[in-house]
């Protein structure tokens, strides 16, 4: 079939989201901040974009609040989650009324580009906006990586680990 050729036969839909779910996905805790306003989220569509630069590609819904505020500031942080932390990433996957209230069940530090980085966790990354493709609904982010923490080496949570399914 050409590449320009159009499809006769409908998309297999069961077909479709089995194979989407197979792609596999770490497990991390999204932050942003906007003045006074801290937020955060879970996020499991990530992956690493480029060596020189390190660039981060994440895929945020289009309708969050987080996004709005990725979108007006061009930062957020990555934090690695421990591989024993699913509660703790359950915390931030849940709605929430107002923005913030998530971090109360988690201790943070601003970053040097003032971003959450979590005191529990594996490590968190800052990152700068360096590009976005809206398509969807999600936005996919590139982030450039500015600062990076360690605070403890270790496996970090999986999506398969869970037993969540994100995708398809």
């Amino acid at each position: 079939m050409a590449p320009n050729s159009a499809l006769t036969s409908p998309l297999n839909a069961d077909a479709k989201k089995t194979l989407l779910r197979k792609i596999p996905h770490g497990v991390f805790i999204c932050g942003v901040a906007e003045g006074e306003e801290v937020n955060g989220f879970t996020a499991s569509w990530v992956t690493q974009g480029s060596f020189e630069p390190p660039l981060v590609v994440m895929a945020v819904r289009a309708d969050s609040t987080s996004n709005g505020m990725i979108q007006r500031t061009g930062r957020f942080s990555l934090n690695v989650l421990k591989a024993d932390q699913k509660d703790l990433a359950a915390v931030f996957f849940k709605p929430q009324k107002g923005v913030g209230g998530r971090f109360d069940a988690a201790p943070f530090t601003l970053g040097e580009l003032g971003l959450p980085i979590l005191n529990d966790a594996v490590g968190g990354v800052e990152c700068e906006l360096v590009g976005q493709v809206a398509h969807g609904d999600h936005t996919v982010f590139v982030g450039e990586v500015k600062t990076a923490t360690l605070h403890a080496d270790g496996p970090a949570l999986e999506l398969a680990s869970t037993g969540w399914q994100y995708g398809g």
